[in-house]
């Protein structure tokens, strides 16, 4: 067992950018698309009442009775737009920032009533959710989705709960909007401190998903936020009748509608409206295929908060005990092959590549895994020749390369070389070497003796994630609610002057 004590100093440097809409929407639309830690200190009366006013109500609020009555009729037919696309998001935009100087100053209660009450309205709207979910299903059928993507698109019963839990779940969070850190007396008299504050207003671009809108609404609302939310056309009626439950627990809470919006238009030119916006928009945070974010990282003029690639390796290392490496493979692998922290790349030491292979190998093929391999790899096991792409591929799939390295520092050279910086491990008993990979390797989550499919905003403590970012400004790694926040310096004094402190 290894023990690593980690000092923690987040820091979350704030991205500005000034500028008008337009600019990018052409050629976007002719790309293709795709889918006071110091207790002790004293504060003078002026700060000690500044202390006792900051978000002190209670953190949860009991659970409202259901409704039992219909919310409204969601599966309306799309209306011909009778303005602009731009002119519809400049309206969308105009209220989003407007709301978010209400939410902002929302206090806990009024936002945890807000996400309790969505989640009751949600599991009156049982029938509706179906029904309108229903009429995408039947769409996409007609459209030829891929049996992949219809499953994706469902609003099954146990999704539906899955949504509730997660409302009341995100309800019962710390709320991190207000909370101090690091309050210190300057030589001056001042005392200087930072303060966590919303970030403003968040556009959020994502495909099939429509669980994806509770999500993301339940997150930015908790911490201050107002969104605006532009799911996949295929789930159009499925977002709108979740947007509606999500409005009618802003409503029982007295909070403005605009809080939440879900783009109505399947008119792709919004898109490029929502990334152009500084003026109205903070932060865009896309989550679909790698296409859309390229193209949406390429053109946007609003920070993006973002990962392209889940391409994940473990590291099996000199010093490993091996039955607990192969636990940890292959649980990396197989948990689900889908998601961005599954491993994709499998790297084996050289000196314990022929105990370790046969039996690894033997479990991968048990389950269907397609194994692609280096050439030392292939005079140990059978398996298909790796080529230098896939060793930079996200395969997403029952699909694993496996190269032998010479030791640390070539596995660390690969990773860094090859990787996406989203999440690596590295299995060994060795202390120093895990002090090493852990330092050396340039990813949003290292881990040691561990398989990367926990990078997990639930498995880290965050309660939810609105993403994984493998960006190093704003946030890395599983983005929660303290990542859809910044600070802000506070400054307290008592009439201190600046050049008179000996006075």
């Amino acid at each position: 067992m290894i023990a690593i004590s980690v000092l923690t100093n987040p820091e979350w440097p704030k991205c500005t950018v000034g500028a008008t809409v337009c600019g990018r929407l052409q050629r976007w639309q002719a790309s293709s698309h795709t889918s006071c830690n110091n207790p002790e200190s004293t504060v003078n009366p002026v700060g000690a009442a500044l202390f006792s006013t900051i978000r002190l109500s209670p953190l949860g609020v009991g659970p409202h009775d259901s409704y039992n009555h219909p919310i409204f009729p969601f599966a309306k037919t799309t209306e011909p737009m009778t303005e602009s696309v731009l002119d519809y998001m400049t309206r969308l935009g105009r209220a989003a920032r407007a709301a978010s100087r209400v939410i902002g100053r929302a206090s806990t209660a009024q936002k945890n009533r807000a996400l309790q009450a969505a989640a009751n309205a949600l599991d009156a709207a049982r029938a509706e959710l179906t029904a309108a979910n229903e009429l995408d299903l039947a769409a996409g059928r007609a459209n030829g989705l891929e049996p992949a993507m219809l499953e994706r698109l469902a609003l099954t019963p146990a999704r539906i709960d899955s949504m509730i839990v997660g409302l009341r779940q995100v309800a019962s969070l710390p709320d991190p909007v207000g909370a101090i850190r690091d309050m210190s007396y300057r030589p001056s008299g001042i005392q200087v401190g930072k303060m966590r504050v919303p970030l403003g207003v968040i556009g959020i671009i994502y495909e099939s998903r429509p669980n994806v809108t509770i999500d993301a609404a339940s997150l930015c609302l908790k911490s201050g936020n107002a969104t605006i939310l532009r799911g996949g056309s295929e789930a159009i009626h499925s977002n709108r009748a979740i947007a509606a439950c999500i409005q009618r627990g802003l409503a029982e809470a007295g909070l403005p509608a605009a809080v939440v919006q879900v783009v109505e238009t399947t008119d792709r030119e919004a898109v490029g409206a929502l990334i152009s916006m500084p003026e109205f928009v903070d932060v865009i945070v896309p989550r679909g295929g790698k296409g859309l974010i390229e193209r949406i990282s390429r053109d946007a003029r609003v920070p993006v908060i973002k990962h392209l690639d889940g391409i994940c390796h473990v590291y099996v290392a000199e010093h490993a005990d091996l039955d607990k490496a192969r636990r940890i493979a292959f649980n990396a692998k197989t948990y689900r092959y889908g998601i961005c922290g599954a491993m994709e790349t499998l790297l084996v030491d050289q000196s314990v590549a022929a105990e370790f292979l046969p039996e690894m190998a033997r479990q991968f093929r048990e389950k269907g895994v397609e194994l692609r391999g280096c050439e030392r790899t292939l005079k140990i096991i059978e398996a298909v020749p790796a080529t230098e792409q896939d060793w930079s591929t996200e395969y997403l799939a029952a699909i694993l390369s496996i190269r032998v390295v010479d030791g640390l520092d070539q596995a660390i050279e690969h990773i860094n070389r090859y990787g996406s910086h989203h999440t690596d491990s590295i299995v060994t008993e060795h202390q120093a070497q895990a002090r090493q990979f852990m330092a050396e390797v340039d990813s949003s989550s290292v881990m040691i003796n561990t398989p990367t499919c926990f990078a997990d905003g639930f498995e880290y403590g965050l309660g939810a994630e609105i993403g994984i970012s493998t960006d190093k400004l704003h946030a890395r790694g599983p983005v929660g609610l303290e990542g859809l926040t910044c600070e802000k310096y506070v400054v307290i004094g008592d009439g201190q002057l600046r050049g008179q402190e000996s006075l």
